[in-house]
């Protein structure tokens, strides 16, 4: 390897390390938990009116269930890259 070459590596094995330790942008926690409260949400709404409008969305019937979890799922896959 030349003087070069070397120097590149360790120019990028430093910026890694900085973005391993770098704070997760804004949004991050409001995005992540704003997915968890949605799915919650989506599935209690259609709980409770599940006996005659089946909200929030009526052609998805029972499927509104699988929705609801999938959005807290997406909440959860998010948390280990919180810091």
């Amino acid at each position: 390897m030349s003087k070069k070459s070397k120097a590149v590596s360790q120019d990028r094995l430093e910026r890694a390390e900085l973005r391993k330790e770098a704070p997760n942008p804004v949004w991050f926690k409001p995005l992540m938990f704003g997915f968890m409260l949605v799915g919650l949400i989506w599935i209690v709404l259609y709980y409770i009116t599940s006996a005659n409008m089946q909200l929030p969305v009526p052609a998805f019937g029972q499927a509104n269930i699988f929705v609801g979890f999938g959005l807290v799922l997406v909440g959860f896959l998010m948390t280990p890259w919180w810091k």
